[in-house]
């Protein structure tokens, strides 16, 4: 697939082909880093953290609490949306975004260094709560840095496109998450549970070094730099500016709330697969975990194509059709993926995966960075998509694991709740879309759409 840069973003704004390139590039870099921060600890709290922190309590209260620190990082990213929200609509994408990167890197690498609960008791999972906290703090301002980066960059014809390439970054992190997490899994339990499930979270640094050198290389992008070009050429006012985040609130909440109920239908089936479903099929089907992660790593590698066919539909056809096909799919595939899952083949649970993730998932997911950046005018973008996508965040994704592994608790260990819970989620996000706007024609440097 060939992808053309020659229409200009803007009357005002144009970048050349090799500048968007260099944006969209370091913005995949840079999400795929910090989806690995994120992501790998969803490995860990179904692999190996309820032994590590939470060894005193029975099986199931260890994995529900190991589950439950996974959800509190979902509840910091709406607060670091409004921080870096602001942060970013007034001081630009740029600079927020390397702090973003720089902090991750650093909360991450403290997880692995943490000692366990045999070492210093209470105070190992405290601080494991309050490192995954600081994590999903600086999370909620990533993702909506990176994709305004790209989308407010891209011509106006490409959006849906260029925009689904940085959104792979959360397969690509989980690829690399997966791949370190399958080695360090080889080691025998004793070495894996106390010094083995480190190793990830410190390799962490090293990519960070990595996407801080290519995110200080970009510029701003050309629609932040009309509008401070704009603020610059207004007379001086007395009273001072309204901050972005009370905008955005005030005068476009039912933008944030849209988004929020949009997000059920891509959050639910990805954390229940990645996290919820690696874990039951280890311990109620008896699969094997490194045929577990493998199934995952064969996933994460087809969503980079169908990402951008998807995303390149949608700069056809418009936002609201893919999202509504997409939304439809994971409703109708939540019970097929658990009965190829209990089949216990590779090629079936590969298949049950594609199903779900990547035809379902996949096409809801590549639409998202412009869908809902597209909501929002230049002034307030930052902060309405980052506050919206991670309210959603939580209520349709941080406590999914904890939620679908207590609704098997209560049907006896069985799936067919879990299962329910994805198809209603499904279709609440199907009528969100079929009620929303359609944004694909939008000029970014307008207020209104």
């Amino acid at each position: 697939m060939s992808i053309s840069l020659d229409m200009p973003v803007t009357p005002k704004a144009v970048l050349d082909k090799s500048s968007i390139r260099r944006v969209v590039i370091s913005s995949w870099i840079g999400n795929t880093i910090e989806y690995y921060d994120f992501l790998l600890y969803g490995l860990a709290s179904a692999l190996v953290f309820s032994k590590v922190f939470f060894p005193n309590v029975s099986p199931l209260a260890a994995m529900l609490a190991s589950f439950a620190t996974f959800g509190v990082g979902f509840i910091a990213r709406p607060l670091g949306g409004v921080f870096f929200g602001h942060m970013g609509d007034t001081l630009g994408r740029k600079i927020t975004l390397l702090i973003t990167l720089g902090g991750m890197g650093v909360a991450t690498f403290l997880i692995g260094c943490l000692p366990s609960y045999n070492s210093i008791g209470i105070w190992a999972p405290i601080l494991l709560v309050v490192l995954r906290f600081i994590q999903g703090f600086l999370v909620g301002g990533e993702w909506g840095g990176a994709m305004l980066m790209v989308v407010e960059s891209a011509p106006a014809n490409r959006r849906g496109l260029l925009g689904s390439i940085p959104q792979t970054g959360g397969f690509s992190g989980q690829l690399l998450a997966t791949g370190v997490f399958a080695l360090v899994t080889q080691l025998p339990e004793d070495q894996l549970l106390s010094w083995g499930w480190r190793i990830p979270f410190m390799l962490s640094v090293v990519l960070v070094l990595v996407g801080m050198y290519m995110r200080r290389r970009l510029d701003e992008t050309p629609v932040f730099q009309e509008v401070q070009k704009q603020h610059k050429t207004k007379p001086n006012k007395v009273e001072k500016e309204e901050s972005p985040v009370v905008t955005v609130v005030r005068d476009q909440w039912r933008s944030i709330l849209l988004i929020m109920v949009l997000r059920f239908a891509e959050s639910v089936p990805f954390f229940m697969t990645t996290v919820f479903a690696v874990s039951y099929a280890t311990t109620q089907l008896g699969v094997d975990k490194q045929t577990m992660l493998n199934v995952v790593m064969a996933t994460c590698v087809l969503a980079f194509p169908m990402h951008a066919l998807f995303g390149a539909l949608s700069d056809k056809v418009g936002r609201r059709p893919v999202y509504i096909f997409g939304a439809l799919c994971a409703a109708a595939m939540a019970f097929p993926f658990f009965w190829l899952l209990e089949s216990g083949s590779f090629v079936l649970m590969v298949l049950g995966y594609i199903l779900l993730i990547n035809i379902a998932h996949n096409s809801i997911n590549a639409v998202q960075p412009s869908f809902f950046t597209e909501l929002f005018g230049p002034k307030v973008r930052y902060s309405g998509a980052s506050i919206g996508a991670q309210l959603g965040a939580i209520v349709a994704g941080g406590f999914t694991p904890f939620i679908a592994k207590g609704l098997s608790a209560i049907d006896h260990n069985d799936w067919t709740l879990v299962a329910c819970y994805v198809v209603i989620a499904a279709l609440v996000a199907a009528y969100a879309a079929w009620r929303a706007p359609e944004t694909s024609k939008r000029d970014m440097t307008k207020d209104t759409l």
